[in-house]
C-alpha cells in the first residue's frame, strides 16, 4: 500500500494522525503500509474518502485520484 503511505505523507501526517482521523488502529495502518496485511474493502473506502480519492487509486489501479 505504497500509495497510502504517499498520500499521508503529502498531507504531512503521521500515522497517529491518520488513525484518529478514520479511526482505525495506528498498528493497522502500519501493517498496511508494510505490505503485512491488505485493508478490507470498507477500510479501503474510508481512506480514500479521507483523501477524497478513488479506491483504484489507493491500490495502484489507476494514477487519477
Amino acid at each position: 500500500m505504497n500509495r497510502l503511505r504517499e498520500l499521508r505523507l503529502e498531507h504531512k501526517e503521521r500515522q497517529i494522525d491518520l488513525s484518529v482521523g478514520t479511526d482505525i488502529d495506528t498498528q493497522d495502518i502500519s501493517r498496511y503500509e508494510r505490505g503485512v496485511t491488505v485493508p478490507s474493502l470498507k477500510r479501503l473506502t474510508i481512506f480514500a474518502d479521507y483523501y477524497s480519492v478513488s479506491i483504484d487509486y489507493i491500490v495502484g489501479r489507476s494514477d487519477e485520484r
